[in-house]
């Protein structure tokens, strides 16, 4: 069973929110939809061997840890256990069969643990859009939920 604060996601704004409910207090949630929104919306520690994006380390930060950079609540996890997904590492990717493929690979490994706490995997699904749009299909449970990620064309 599933209990998490509710999150809501705004597909305008791309972001997620705490849920309130009618009287102010914040809402629970007893679906998988937190979790998912989690595992997919933090930035997941780059592995040593990760090729990052263009320029980034180069230009748009000194070259530190924050370069690969990570889930805070990783530093928490007394396991190592990291947190969230490397989609991020697709901002300067090209629009390939083997991005696509790594996208579905990344989700996979970011929903991983549906396996443990519902005892099958999460249902994944990725595809163009349009040109420079990824869209993916994550399901766990009976809840699906459906995003986009743009990388160029």
């Amino acid at each position: 069973m599933f209990l998490d604060l509710g999150i809501t996601y705004d597909p305008t704004t791309r972001r997620c929110d705490l849920s309130l409910g009618d009287d102010g207090d914040l809402v629970l949630d007893t679906t998988p939809v937190p979790a998912m929104l989690m595992s997919i919306g933090l930035d997941r520690r780059a592995d040593p061997d990760d090729e990052l994006p263009e320029g980034r380390s180069q230009f748009l930060t000194p070259a530190s840890y924050s370069e690969r950079r990570g889930a805070v609540i990783d530093a928490l996890n007394p396991f190592g256990a990291r947190a969230g997904c490397r989609l991020w590492l697709l901002d300067r990717a090209k629009q390939t069969e083997t991005t696509r493929q790594l996208c579905e690979y990344w989700l996979a490994e970011a929903l991983a643990w549906a396996k443990a706490e519902t005892g099958e995997d999460a249902e994944i699904e990725v595809w163009w859009v349009r040109t420079g749009v990824l869209g993916y299909r994550v399901r766990v449970q009976d809840e699906t939920i459906t995003l986009s990620r743009r990388v160029d064309a």
